[in-house]
């Protein structure tokens, strides 16, 4: 057990009173006072050095039985950094269903004959949000298939299911290579982003570099000499040089110590990815055709040749909960503002959401204030009463097993792996399927967790603070003083 000393327990007393201020504040009238935390709970935010006031947390039955177990600040509006996801991913699953897929569509402008397309030939996109080149591969295979090898004019592209989303990859935390800053797209192709995969090469001079996926005009070094280093920031060691489109290098050398290592990057020029990467695809399948790979739009007498569907929606949320995939939840969050004849757009998909959300998670608590329903903004909003709603609506939910299994199991798999390295939370892991949320200034988990008496909880902790990340020890703290929820009988 940890002991306060005279000075923190005054510490502690003082940003609670300070909480509770905060609270009365911030709510509407009639709303509970911050509850005094969990010790351990309290113990670690103060070594986090973050107050109470910065804090927001709810623990509660899933079956909404009784009173919350733990109501700290949980009416309050906070940034909920990626734990925004289970919003996006819960209204899709409950709109559109598990079974829902998205379809890239083949049209052409001439007649196949003798396995030769005379005119063009379109790609419409349907806004999958995993067209990678596992998906892309057999549905050229099966273009071909359908007779259509050569094509005697362009290959049209065309993102116009969704309206483009206008960004600088760089404008959110600067880091424009990195691929959670893709925008999306009506026709997204692989993330837009390239895997460097580097091999210590047995000569032990030089590591091999593999790419994927294969990239149309670019020119990238596919060797790099060896050093002795340690395998440290092996990335600076490799003097990578990405921006011009045309050419990767790599200036400086690999470490030998660092065996086989991938860095995946997003493309420098994303305007121009997915052309590149479905010509040299088209190409690598044996296809050829004699134009060019452009943007367009496909023509209303265009006539239909196949569709490439995607996986369903209920694999799909998977990634975007367990490995926090920002792209592909943008363009969930596009898809559920769709409307016939009309592109997709931000505003259409916040007001489909908002529509939503009275009937399906409650009247009584305020929709979140969504800006890409991705979690990737400063602006979105949104209180851990609301979060703590919604997973309680989910889990008696008829695909509410679908939504559950999307969470990251704790210390097992997706983003929460590391609490088992963090060694903070033994009882919780394998006990926990969470969502986790983290930007600068936030950190943030919600989903379930099974206590020792077999109770399922709903549990959601959010923290805004400039050590938010210094503070995600206490919320594992949090995960484990639900698990360890003081039912079970003793040994």
């Amino acid at each position: 057990m940890t002991h306060s000393t005279p000075h923190r327990t005054h510490t502690a007393r003082f940003w609670r009173r300070l909480g509770a201020l905060a609270l009365g504040l911030a709510c509407c009238a009639g709303s509970a006072l911050a509850q005094r935390l969990p010790p351990e709970i309290a113990a670690a935010l103060a070594r986090a050095k973050v107050p109470p006031s910065a804090v927001s947390l709810l623990v509660a039955k899933a079956d909404g039985a009784g009173s919350p177990r733990l109501n700290h600040r949980a009416n309050v509006l906070m940034n909920p950094a990626s734990v925004m996801k289970l919003v996006t991913t819960y209204a899709a699953l409950d709109t559109l269903g598990a079974d829902y897929t998205w379809k890239t569509r083949f049209y052409a402008d001439g007649p196949v004959r003798g396995g030769v397309l005379a005119g063009n030939l379109y790609i419409r996109g349907g806004g999958d949000p995993k067209l990678v080149l596992e998906r892309i591969a057999p549905a050229f295979q099966a273009l071909q298939a359908l007779g259509v090898q050569k094509v005697r004019g362009d290959i049209v592209l065309d993102h116009g299911i969704f309206e483009p989303v206008e960004r600088n990859p760089a404008d959110f935390d600067g880091q424009a290579l990195s691929p959670y800053n893709a925008a999306p797209d009506g026709l997204l192709v692989n993330f837009k982003s390239l895997i460097f995969t580097f091999t210590p090469e047995p000569d032990g001079k030089t590591a091999f570099v593999k790419t994927e996926p294969p990239i149309a005009g670019v020119q990238i070094d596919t060797r790099v000499p060896l050093s002795n280093a340690s395998c440290g920031d092996w990335r600076s060691e490799l003097g990578a040089d990405f921006a011009d489109p045309d050419r990767v290098q790599f200036l400086g050398r690999y470490p030998a110590a660092c065996g086989e290592r991938s860095w995946p990057v997003a493309y420098v020029d994303p305007a121009s990815y997915a052309r590149r990467v479905l010509q040299a695809m088209f190409t690598n399948a044996g296809g050829e055709f004699s134009g060019k790979v452009r943007d367009g739009s496909t023509p209303a007498d265009a006539r239909w040749l196949m569709d490439a569907p995607s996986l369903p929606l209920g694999e799909l949320i998977a990634d975007i909960n367990k490995f926090s995939n920002n792209v592909m939840a943008q363009q969930l969050f596009l898809t559920l503002g769709l409307q016939p004849g009309r592109p997709g757009n931000l505003a259409a998909s916040r007001a489909a959401v908002a529509a939503w959300w009275p009937a399906a998670i409650g009247k009584d608590v305020p929709a979140p204030t969504l800006e890409n329903g991705s979690g990737l903004s400063r602006d979105e909003r949104t209180s851990a009463r609301a979060l703590g709603q919604l997973l309680r609506r989910a889990a008696s939910h008829p695909q509410g097993a679908v939504f559950a299994q999307s969470l990251s199991i704790a210390g097992v798999d997706g983003t929460t792996q590391r609490m088992r390295d963090r060694g903070l939370a033994p009882e919780a892991l394998g006990n926990a399927r969470l969502k986790t949320g983290s930007l600068r200034d936030v950190a943030s988990v919600a989903g379930y967790a099974t206590g020792r008496s077999g109770q399922r909880y709903v549990v959601v902790g959010i923290v805004n603070h400039p050590l938010a990340a210094a503070a995600r020890p206490a919320l594992d703290a949090l995960v484990e003083w639900t698990v360890k929820d003081q039912a079970a009988k003793p040994n």
